[in-house]
């Protein structure tokens, strides 16, 4: 399926929605659309591209980053190198590539997070994702899944809804550190099921795995890597994938759909960017190389041992994409009152 079933649910949701970005899609993807700019596109690129990564070498976005930018260079026969600007939970590289030349050799491998999350959850992030960046396509989605350890008395969403409620919110849940994917799934989910609940935020994942395994929380949102191996030996136990469909490494884990809650939904998408400006050949000949990388077998294992799926797009679709999030969980942010100095 592609991204407007994935992202709205109905191609047709989507395509209004592209119409309805209308101002912005004409200002992120117009671009310099000069005489010379077909040229500029058949001849780029000429030089060394630089990707950059907001989040240090060794996570989840720079490991997908490496993929991208080893798989560019051969497809497009000149280096593309992984720049980690480090800093400010991604503020830095993020701020940093909208500065940038809109040549083409300044990208950015951008995820929900830092594109979609961050401007509403941070007072001073600088940037707004709607006009600040030229979207070139998405790459993969990541779900974010309801995990428990094996003791947890419920079994799907809608049983522990049920128990929420019967213990009047005693419970803890365990998420990653404070504004993250997991943690606002869980804030999410205590909204949309009417439920109370005591969100314990870890700073580091390991922490939240350990404690997990250790029963010290019964149940926590997170994203599927660092709980594969646990899953798999049955040391934990997945009760929802927060998606429309079915993680493809683990198809007996039922979607948030199907386990009791349908609507909630919590997936982080990764995808190449560009600072605004960025003129459209060149847009378009990055999209259809980021095509070609993610329809490789060999990417496709790589992505899914990431615990993702590829997810292509046009850029319109990743624009459409980006603002549908940024509005979902900016929405989210401000009902919490939710802000990181």
């Amino acid at each position: 399926m592609g991204v407007c079933g994935r992202v709205f649910g109905q191609v047709g949701h989507c395509s209004l929605r592209v119409v309805a970005l209308g101002a912005v899609a004409g200002l992120a993807l117009a671009g310099v659309l000069t005489g010379s700019a077909p040229a500029l596109a058949q001849d780029y690129p000429t030089k060394t591209v630089t990707l950059v990564v907001p989040y240090p070498p060794g996570g989840g976005v720079d490991v997908l980053a490496r993929v991208v930018a080893e798989r560019l260079s051969s497809v497009m026969g000149q280096q593309v190198i992984v720049d980690n600007r480090v800093g400010g939970s991604g503020l830095v590289g993020t701020r940093a590539t909208i500065r940038s030349a809109p040549d083409g050799y300044t990208l950015f491998f951008g995820h929900t997070g830092s594109i979609s999350i961050n401007p509403s959850l941070y007072a001073n992030a600088g940037f707004d994702p709607r006009k600040d960046f030229a979207p070139i396509g998405l790459f993969a989605s990541m779900p974010v899944a309801l995990l428990a350890h094996p003791s947890f008395p419920a079994k799907t969403i809608g049983e522990v809804i049920t128990l929420a409620k019967k213990e009047g919110g005693k419970f803890n849940i365990g998420t990653s550190a404070v504004g993250t994917g997991g943690y606002l799934s869980a804030e999410l989910f205590k909204s949309m099921a009417g439920v109370e609940a005591t969100i314990v935020p870890y700073k580091g994942t390991a922490q939240l795995m350990n404690d997990l395994l250790g029963g010290h929380v019964p149940i926590a949102f997170g994203v599927l890597p660092p709980a594969m191996g646990n899953l798999g030996a049955g040391s934990l136990r997945g009760i929802a994938i927060l998606d429309r469909q079915r993680f493809s490494l683990l198809p007996n884990i039922p979607t948030s759909h199907e386990s009791g809650l349908p609507g909630f939904e919590s997936v982080l998408h990764y995808g190449l960017l560009g600072p605004a400006g960025l003129p459209r050949p060149i847009i378009d000949k990055l999209n259809a190389a980021m095509r070609k990388v993610a329809a490789t077998d060999e990417v496709k294992k790589r992505i899914n041992n990431e615990g993702g799926d590829p997810l292509t797009s046009t850029p319109e679709e990743y624009a459409a994409d980006i603002v549908a999030e940024y509005e979902k969980w900016g929405a989210l942010i401000k009902k919490l009152n939710l802000k990181v100095e």
